[in-house]
């Protein structure tokens, strides 16, 4: 006879199961839903840098740029501001997993259900995962100063797990087609983002 597992040993071995994508963004014990956000001027990648370009042609040093990811009910209100970049242009922007350190670890898009085709080597591009409503797409046009803004309601929020940054990408805009969903060119700034705690908006350790 077949002896059945205790049902917290099968939770416990499927908490322990690495996740799709290498995911390496922020972590936080679960809990109520968590407000996100960071702000910064554009630098040279430094270790300690929470706002950098890896392309200052296009993201130029000094422009600023400022998130936030507010939780209300069940759904989560991303807005972006945009100050300093090239005037009349667009920017694909997305949440990725990873920090800033370097552009080619800032990691896959953030996805509230993981694509469990995806790897490391390859992120998701099915549209199933790869959309704006399970992923957080703030892509957003500049005006003549180069200044602008976007934002998105996503339905999820934030408990034990989140995005680490917020990546501008060359391409005006993302792609939404079938093998190319979320695509958007090479990276060229990145925002770190920090976790609050919904009452007093302190940043957690």
């Amino acid at each position: 006879m077949r002896r059945r597992l205790p049902l917290a040993m099968v939770t416990a071995a499927v908490a322990a199961m690495p996740m799709a994508c290498g995911y390496q963004g922020l972590t936080m014990p679960a809990q109520t839903a968590i407000t996100l956000g960071g702000q910064g001027t554009l630098t040279e990648p430094t270790p300690d840098a929470n706002a950098v370009t890896y392309n200052p042609a296009l993201a130029p040093a000094g422009s600023r740029l400022a998130v936030t990811m507010i939780p209300s009910d069940l759904s989560t209100t991303a807005e972006l501001t945009v100050n300093g970049l090239l005037p009349n242009r667009g920017y694909a922007v997305h949440a990725h997993t990873n920090a800033c350190n370097n552009p080619d670890f800032v990691g896959p898009h953030y996805q509230n259900r993981i694509d469990p085709a995806a790897t490391s080597q390859a992120p998701s591009t099915d549209p199933e995962y790869a959309n704006p409503n399970n992923e957080i797409w703030l892509d957003v046009r500049t005006d003549a100063a180069g200044s602008g803004m976007s934002r998105v309601t996503v339905p999820f929020v934030f408990t034990d797990r989140g995005p680490g940054s917020i990546v501008m990408h060359e391409a005006e805009q993302t792609a939404t087609g079938p093998g190319e969903a979320g695509k958007a060119g090479a990276p060229v700034a990145c925002l770190a983002l920090a976790a609050s705690r919904p009452q007093d908006n302190t940043l957690l350790d």
